[in-house]
């Protein structure tokens, strides 16, 4: 039973495509809808997101962020204010064209973002430097029509967190974009468990409108980089369209500076496919919204449940934990186990209960250990300290041994080819290079990293004067 329910995965190896869609559907994360792109998040999926909502929402709350809510709908004159914003974004806006039987005066579009909504409001809320700074964040869902569309990575309605500031320098906004960006890269480390690099987007890959793009790229487990957080500064450009202005304390009218930030279920998707084995899930405890699962052996057997039960409200000072009592062998609750992700597993039987002892299993090492019952609550607490953190080194050891230099385009085509992974080499700055670079070779470029290394002095495309060092890789 036990085995039939592992292989009925795709081994990554043979289709990572596959083996993605088989733990995202067997772990039971997602379910499909009648209306195709759209999901459904299962209580195992949204268990995850809530409890990545709950501690980027006491980091963002600590760096002085507070929370509103933006209408769902953007009234099309509104839109058309930022030209650049509204081409990006034209391809996968959907319209509301009838309320009711009445068909509406002006096209309502579903927010795809709410840049838009927050300039207006902000026009109506902000008039002197005494409103500023506005830190504002928003948890909410936004709608995209994806033409290919794959669970967590890309669906047609995604939950996200965007934030919106707005304030009076320039200095003011850009100290804002990276501190997001920092928040960012901190919570993927040491939450996630996923190392990510730190950089800006190029001309050509920044977000529609926006002055500068930043941005945390992460490796995923078959060598394809995932954008999995961004922040915008945007200069005062989306103030002079909408008309955000304060007065100043020379009793000037000033334009505000303003920012942006998100991330989506999105990470979702990255946890799988950084973590996840032919097992199934792999969660770091941080979010896993079951760190400990008690199965009970032999649980017929008088005092098996009981001593299970006992086990489980001692554990819960410490984890988030459950006893499988279902009737299922416990080659199959293993399994599941293995598949849904579980940190931990606490194996107790008769004989164990004898000997005063159970078997901790750990899900990332598959290492087994006898522990006494009597310390089964400290060194469970101190095994999910020490998975969370092996899991980071072991993400951290797989990006690096992943990541290449190309110091001329030969090496740069056969990396691309033969080595799946994040590619480093020296760019002349110029977009057509880049565009030439994604069209001969399928890699884009992830971003300009804050870490720049001179790793020689021509373009690995052009072989004209470099400017910058990037990271590049085929990306989802």
């Amino acid at each position: 039973m036990a085995d039939k329910k592992v292989e009925a995965i795709t081994s990554m190896e043979e289709d990572f495509a596959k083996w993605y869609t088989d733990v995202v559907v067997k772990a039971d994360l997602t379910g499909y809808t009648s209306v195709k792109g759209f999901m459904v998040l299962k209580p195992a999926g949204y268990a995850i997101w809530e409890l990545i909502q709950k501690q980027l929402d006491e980091r963002f709350k600590a760096t002085g962020v507070e929370n509103v809510y933006l209408p769902l709908l953007i009234p099309e004159s509104l839109l058309q204010k930022e030209k650049d914003h509204v081409e990006g974004f034209a391809p996968e806006v959907a319209w509301v064209t009838h309320g009711g039987l009445s068909e509406l005066q002006e096209r309502l579009c579903v927010r795809p973002t709410s840049e838009t909504l927050f300039c207006d409001f902000y026009q109506k809320d902000i008039t002197s430097y005494r409103d500023l700074p506005k830190v504002y964040n928003q948890w909410c869902s936004v709608v995209r029509w994806e033409k290919e569309t794959r669970p967590f990575l890309r669906s047609r309605e995604f939950l996200w967190q965007e934030g919106h500031t707005a304030h009076a320098t320039a200095e003011e906004a850009q100290e804002r974009t990276i501190q997001m960006l920092n928040v960012y890269a901190d919570f993927c480390e040491q939450v996630l468990a996923i190392p990510v690099v730190k950089g800006q987007k190029t001309e050509k890959e920044k977000f529609a409108g926006a002055v500068n793009t930043y941005t945390i790229e992460a490796l995923m487990h078959d060598g394809k980089a995932l954008q999995s957080g961004t922040s915008h500064n945007f200069g005062d450009g989306f103030a002079k369209a909408y008309g955000v202005q304060y007065t100043d304390k020379e009793n000037h009218l000033q334009h505000v500076h303003q920012t942006s930030w998100g991330v989506t279920t999105r990470l979702i998707g990255a946890i799988i496919m950084v973590h996840g084995d032919d097992n199934g899930l792999k969660l770091p405890p941080k979010v896993a919204p079951v760190q400990v699962m008690i199965v009970p052996i032999q649980q017929k057997k008088e005092g098996v449940l009981e001593k299970a039960e006992e086990l489980r409200q001692k554990l819960a000072n410490v984890a988030r934990v459950k006893v499988d009592a279902t009737d299922k062998s416990p080659g199959f609750k293993f399994a599941e186990c293995e598949m849904r992700g579980i940190p931990v597993r606490v194996e107790i039987g008769p004989r164990d209960i004898e000997n005063n002892q159970c078997v901790v299993v750990r899900r990332d090492t598959g290492e087994k250990i006898t522990v006494s019952l009597d310390e089964l609550e400290s060194k469970v607490a101190e095994l999910l300290e020490t998975i969370q953190k092996d899991m980071l080194e072991t993400a951290r050891a797989h990006r690096d041994s992943h990541t290449y230099v190309a110091k001329n385009w030969d090496e740069f085509v056969d990396i691309v080819e033969n080595k799946p992974g994040f590619i480093k080499a020296m760019w002349c700055g110029e977009t057509q290079c880049e565009e030439n670079i994604k069209d001969q070779t399928g890699a884009s470029t992830r971003c300009m990293p804050f870490e720049q290394e001179n790793l020689g002095d021509t373009c690995v495309c052009c072989g004209k004067p470099a400017k910058k060092m990037v990271y590049f890789g085929r990306a989802y």
